[in-house]
């Protein structure tokens, strides 16, 4: 059988700079995984590049530095064997072919030096084993062992040696395998995803960071859904986001049920994933419910209730970002944001009052637009009549929105009237009457009492201060 070539793949002047400082010391050199993989898909320009060396893969990353213009610097990491370097906007990882071995107990593994074929071995999936040589003889010459390319036209995700090895060697495979499958709308081949249910505990002994960043990457990608689906088939999702498992499941009393608040989710997701790539909204998406497992009880005369599930659900969301090392910080409080007023939007729609609006405005402040882009995500009804009108109602608040908004100012409200204003009017030093004062004015503007301008609320000030017994000075 001819052997395959992509010398197109390695028309980037960097590839010739490496194989010139791969033949200088002497080294077997191959661009190998995501670089290779992603080309042959045509999925856009790499931004990272993998390189493997038979022997010293620092050496070669201090030699390509020295070929290069401006002489890039080299980060080494010593530990690992490996070294980085970036040229013209791309990142190159430079490692010595390795085979490795592991103890139950960490996917840290046991390196020594190995053959091409030992780092092909150790690879995640066949997809990501693909090499290209840059020998001088074979240039541009696919080595492919283990028919990755057969599963890249066959969109088949499959580990190269046994399943059960490969995932319990480094449990985080298991998340990448479905990570891959959801980003490349592949199929996870059955011995592989079996592998995966039966090691799914097995994730337990990877650190946090690196689960999110694998759970971001499933959230980021076109059909979310796809990744979350597998999650919880495999048994995955149990051990990481307890709290979405436990919305599944229809319950029946007295003959009255309620949706699947875990499918409805998902179903959300992916909805709200067709309009924006805010990775901290599609995670309000997803945790927009999970208020909802612990507030779900029956009343009989009303059917299943979820009294304050937002409530909830916004306090659930900081011990789940603490729990998985998330940031606490900004990011956070938004989806917090997002998570106690996604219905309030709903509510609203049905009688869109000026005041009502001024409220939504205010509360929500810069992120109203994407509040509404979530609530729009959470019309999932397959009734085309209720559908359209619930989208209606929205398109309505949406105007009314932008109505209030360019007479009132009440985004980012800050008072007409400030706390020192108050204090010399009427002499005062601080005191629980201001608050008072200031808290009406604002009450006032949001009610349509009084137009947000300073004059009416002096106005309004003046009168309140008298009505609580103060002179001005």
């Amino acid at each position: 059988m001819a052997k395959q070539t992509y010398i197109s793949a390695l028309e980037n002047p960097i590839f010739r700079t490496i194989s010139k400082a791969a033949s200088n010391l002497n080294l077997e050199t191959y661009v190998i995984g995501g670089y290779v993989r992603d080309f042959i898909l045509n999925r856009g320009e790499a931004k990272d590049i993998d390189i493997v060396a038979v022997g010293s893969g620092i050496d070669l990353a201090e030699e390509v530095a020295r070929l290069l213009p401006g002489k890039p610097k080299v980060s080494v990491f010593k530990t690992y064997g490996t070294a980085m370097l970036k040229s013209g906007g791309i990142e190159l990882e430079f490692v010595g072919a390795r085979k490795e071995s592991y103890t139950e107990e960490s996917r840290n593994p046991a390196v020594e030096n190995g053959t091409l074929e030992d780092d092909q071995n150790r690879r995640d999936f066949t997809i990501n084993a693909l090499a290209l040589s840059l020998g001088k003889e074979n240039y541009g010459e696919l080595l492919d062992p283990f028919n990755g390319i057969k599963d890249l036209q066959k969109k088949i995700i499959r580990t190269p040696l046994n399943p059960d090895i490969t995932y319990s060697d480094d449990p985080l495979r298991m998340l990448r395998a479905i990570r891959f499958a959801t980003q490349l709308d592949f199929i996870i081949e059955k011995e592989s995803l079996n592998s995966i249910t039966k090691n799914a505990e097995r994730i337990k002994i990877i650190s946090k960071e690196r689960v999110v960043d694998e759970i971001n990457k499933i959230l980021l990608s076109d059909v979310p859904s796809k990744g979350f689906t597998l999650l919880h088939k495999t048994g995955l999702l149990s051990y990481i986001l307890p709290e979405l498992m436990a919305l599944q499941g229809i319950d029946e009393k007295e003959g009255q049920t309620h949706k699947d608040n875990f499918w409805h989710t998902l179903e959300v997701v992916d909805n709200i994933s067709k309009t924006t790539d805010d990775l901290w909204l599609r995670w309000a998406a997803l945790l927009h419910d999970i208020g909802k497992a612990p507030t779900k009880k029956f009343d009989k005369k009303i059917g299943w209730t979820f009294h304050a599930h937002e409530f909830v659900g916004a306090k659930m969301v900081y011990k789940l970002f603490k729990r998985l090392k998330m940031p606490l910080n900004d990011k956070m409080k938004f989806v917090q944001k997002m998570v106690l007023m996604s219905s309030r939007p709903i509510a609203l729609a049905s009688d869109v009052t000026d005041s009502a609006v001024r409220r939504l405005i205010f509360d929500a402040g810069e992120y109203v637009e994407d509040l509404m882009t979530l609530c729009e995500a959470d019309i999932t009804t397959k009734n085309p009549k209720k559908f359209r009108k619930y989208h209606a109602n929205f398109q309505l608040v949406r105007e009314k929105i932008v109505e209030v908004e360019e007479r009132d100012h009440v985004r980012n409200f800050q008072p007409p009237v400030s706390g020192e204003e108050i204090m010399e009017t009427f002499n005062l030093k601080p005191s629980r009457e201001i608050g008072i004062i200031k808290d009406a004015i604002k009450e006032a503007i949001l009610e349509g009492e009084i137009p947000n301008e300073y004059e009416a609320a002096r106005a309004f000030m003046l009168k309140k201060g008298a009505d609580l017994g103060l002179k001005t000075s």
